[in-house]
């Protein structure tokens, strides 16, 4: 659900949404050994997940595997296919993930009992909006979604910087944003627009921006920004920032847009109900949520949500909205 925003405020400000984070702050409890010691007695586990595996997975895994001695096989699907696949397994009594994560995947397999009701103790040193009340998931990141452009087709200075200056004629045919069904596509983005204008202002400036004609593909949102970076499209709209990032730190043609308001969207994970590796998947879901952890995400320009690691200044941002998993 789309949770209010805060007040207005001028400028560039990282989104470590300090005042909630300073109240909740304090030091996470390492896993307990009798869990470590089941957890390598199962020696593997596997994780269904939608990171990106060559940017964050591989060094999770690597730093998991090195202090655990416990096999990772990671398997990379978007959230909705996670879902199906883990609903598919579920009705098969064969389940074989062991841990999920994603931005849509908890709630809709919490709806159908395949969540395993159990969070680590770390995750009591989380701010209370990243962490399911019910006790089935804890967030792992924070994603935020802004406008992107490739900057060998917009000289830098002249990117649109709000709401008015999509509506410029110069950029009538050169924007592209998603057309699934996610908060990371043409839906989010209504959304945005509707909560910071309200219904009758927001609908009038959507009717003008409709004549902008922009492209849409049924794609996830990294396939946007990749569509931007090859220069098909000048400026994509409703992006992952730290995608941006990423691709820029390699020499793409790309940079994210600060905006105003943003929406962040939490990706979360859980261990699966009937997971075959049940003490492993417990003990990643642990360390996707232990500091250590936390500080690799950070490093790989991905946005912690843990109260002592801020993200990296390369991906702050202005003030969010933030969507949380709900049922």
């Amino acid at each position: 659900m789309l949770q209010p925003r805060a007040g207005r405020r001028a400028g560039l400000e990282t989104v470590a949404l300090v005042a909630i984070f300073t109240a909740f702050g304090g030091s996470a409890g390492a896993a307990d050994q009798a869990l470590i010691d089941a957890a390598k007695k199962e020696g593997t586990v596997t994780w269904y997940t939608a990171q990106i595996i060559n940017q964050l997975v591989r060094p999770i895994t690597a730093a998991f595997e090195a202090k655990y001695g416990v096999k990772v096989n990671a398997v990379r699907a978007d959230a909705s296919d996670t879902v199906l696949r883990i609903a598919a397994e579920g009705a098969a009594g064969k389940m074989q993930a062991d841990v999920f994560d994603g931005t849509t995947t908890a709630p809709a397999l919490e709806r159908l009992g395949l969540v395993l009701k159990w969070q680590p103790d770390a995750a009591k040193h989380l701010p209370p909006q990243f962490v399911d009340k019910n006790g089935y998931w804890v967030s792992n990141n924070l994603y935020v979604q802004n406008p992107a452009f490739n900057t060998s087709l917009v000289p830098r200075g002249t990117e649109p910087r709000t709401w008015d200056d999509l509506l410029d004629p110069k950029w009538r045919g050169r924007m592209l944003i998603s057309g699934t069904s996610s908060a990371s596509a043409g839906a989010g983005f209504v959304g945005v627009v509707l909560m910071d204008m309200g219904e009758n202002k927001g609908m009038d400036y959507l009717r003008k921006l409709a004549k902008q004609n922009i492209a849409t593909m049924d794609v996830a949102a990294r396939a946007i920004t990749d569509q931007v970076m090859a220069g098909e499209y000048a400026i994509g709209l409703q992006v992952f920032n730290h995608q941006s990032v990423i691709s820029a730190r390699q020499g793409a043609p790309v940079d994210w847009i600060p905006w105003n308001p943003s929406l962040a969207v939490l990706s979360v994970a859980g261990v699966t109900n009937g997971a075959p590796h049940v003490n492993a998947g417990k003990l990643l879901l642990d360390f996707l949520v232990s500091p250590e952890d936390r500080k690799i995400f950070s490093d790989n320009d991905y946005i912690p949500v843990d109260p002592d690691i801020p993200a990296n200044p390369r991906i702050s941002i202005r003030r969010s909205v933030i969507s949380v998993p709900s049922t």
